[in-house]
């Protein structure tokens, strides 16, 4: 007790002084006068500054899980596009009908790992075989193409760059001429188009997107725009450099791409390999 009085006595301006503030504080807010009105005005800015600064940082708290969520939407969405799946025409009684049948669906994940000054760029994604991911699925998000699966554990997925020097990708012009799309090595932003036949009408500016060649991607995944092109000396084809429409450098969300009869495509085609038995 003792301790305490002398703990009071010691501090006992201090205390007169809350005193009195509460006293003016409650004056002023029984008023009726200028600085009430003033004074409520102050503190409904400061409580609404407030309420503002909690309700930005609730919604920038959730905004990992919002994108999360947008991006299973979107992916299911890609699932819907003509552009996932293939014609295949039929001849029923001499009628000709096209029927389309789903080749493509996608598995959203987010970029959690990701290099680009290198000759062997790789990225990694939170997501893996536990979610349907296996090795050479294409990889590509809202700008364009990104690179290919290369390795699966359980719940990861690393993945070779489209900026990796063995990463290919079959392309087409917008006149439907087609080619080989392949980084050189040299500037993150700028890739090469070879083998474009001569007769290929090509303009500065052009899109450029996947082809139907593609082992990877469905077709029409924009890749890039027409930046430059030449025939070089004692070559029958055109070389095309493409700017490329992928920001590598911010990568963030991304689509994996399964194609439903890869399998069975694969498969085939191996056995078409082999030699007749005798």
């Amino acid at each position: 007790m003792r301790n305490l009085l002398l703990f009071l006595w010691k501090y006992n301006f201090f205390f007169l002084f809350i005193l009195l503030e509460t006293a003016c504080f409650l004056l002023i807010t029984q008023s009726k006068g200028y600085q009430a009105s003033s004074l409520l005005n102050s503190t409904n800015a400061l409580s609404a500054n407030l309420y503002s600064a909690v309700a930005n940082t609730k919604e920038y708290l959730s905004l990992k899980e919002e994108n999360q969520k947008i991006m299973i939407e979107n992916a299911w969405l890609r699932t819907k596009l003509k552009s996932a799946y293939e014609v295949l025409p039929l001849a029923v009684n001499v009628v000709k009908d096209t029927m389309y049948r789903q080749k493509y669906k996608f598995i959203s994940a987010k970029v959690i790992s990701n290099s680009v000054n290198r000759r062997e760029n790789y990225i990694t994604l939170n997501m893996g075989a536990n979610q349907g991911i296996i090795k050479d699925m294409g990889v590509f998000n809202t700008e364009g193409i990104v690179g290919v699966v290369k390795d699966v554990s359980g719940n990861f997925s690393s993945c070779m760059s489209f900026l990796h020097k063995s990463v290919a990708v079959a392309a087409k012009l917008k006149d439907g001429s087609v080619g080989q799309l392949k980084w050189d090595g040299l500037d993150p932003r700028y890739a090469l188009m070879t083998d474009v036949q001569t007769h290929a009408q090509i303009l500065i500016g052009d899109t450029v997107t996947t082809s139907t060649l593609s082992t990877f991607f469905p077709e029409g995944i924009k890749v890039g725009v027409v930046e430059h092109y030449e025939r070089r000396a004692a070559e029958p084809y055109f070389t095309v450099k493409v700017r490329l429409t992928t920001n590598f450098s911010k990568l963030n969300y991304v689509y994996v791409v399964v194609n439903m009869f890869k399998h069975e495509q694969d498969s085939l085609e191996l056995n078409s390999q082999k030699p007749p038995k005798k």
